[in-house]
């Protein structure tokens, strides 16, 4: 439906004419393609990022923010995960050059952009592609879904398919989540676990592939959770911190 005003927010459904100059903000979400436990689904990480994106880009713009957001990139590093089935991985060297070629050619027509990204094995590759750009004199940032320190109360020992994603898909999309099947994986804290982690990827360290315990999540945990990563998200980026 054609939004009042302009065209649409969506990048894929504008036409070359509409789609930015030098004051859009292209967001562009980043994801990943990787197992998720027993009970949500592989794509959880860019349905996160993409919601996330979408979410911010509308308060952006009610700000007065001109902001496009780009279909996600659906694929990312996550190598830790191999070893369950449904997982691909493109490995941060791969993934780091995708986003520098992204940027280059998303800058010649776009004033920013800004990658939202929903994995931690990402983190490595986007932190250089944006250095790069912008040692490039592009203008480029990256911003992590999660929110403002101290503002949402988050379990320690809650990194992977845990309490924290469950609750943010049962808010988001409830119908692919296997409640039935939520089960507690290796419990403790991360900086206890990444040794091991580091050394034998998730499949070493917890056989189910959770990092945590989901089986206290909630919509309404995951709605509190959601609302506060989209106001950081939209703080970073209005603030010109991503």
């Amino acid at each position: 439906m054609m939004t009042s005003g302009g065209p649409r927010h969506l990048l894929a459904e504008r036409t070359s004419r509409e789609a930015g100059g030098t004051r859009t903000v292209l967001i562009v979400p980043l994801g990943a393609l990787e197992q998720h436990g027993p009970h949500l689904p592989l794509d959880t990480d860019t349905r996160i990022a993409t919601a996330v994106a979408l979410a911010a880009a509308d308060a952006l713009r009610v700000q007065g923010h001109d902001v496009v957001t780009a279909p996600a990139i659906a694929y990312g590093a996550s190598g830790e995960h191999e070893g369950f089935a449904g997982t691909v991985s493109i490995g941060t060297e791969v993934l780091e050059r995708l986003l520098v070629e992204y940027g280059r050619s998303a800058s010649g027509w776009a004033g920013r952009v800004v990658f939202v990204n929903g994995h931690g094995g990402n983190v490595q590759a986007a932190r250089a592609a944006v250095d790069r750009l912008e040692y490039e004199g592009r203008s480029a940032g990256w911003v992590p879904c999660a929110p403002r320190e101290g503002e949402a109360g988050l379990p320690a020992a809650d990194a992977h398919a845990g309490r924290i994603e469950t609750s943010l898909l049962l808010h988001l999309a409830p119908e692919l989540v296997r409640h039935e099947l939520a089960e507690p994986g290796d419990t403790r804290p991360l900086r206890d676990v990444l040794p091991e982690l580091r050394e034998a990827g998730v499949a070493g360290v917890s056989p189910n592939g959770v990092l945590g315990d989901p089986t206290g999540a909630t919509a309404a945990e995951g709605e509190s959770l959601f609302d506060a990563i989209v106001r950081a998200v939209v703080a970073r980026i209005a603030g010109k911190d991503a």
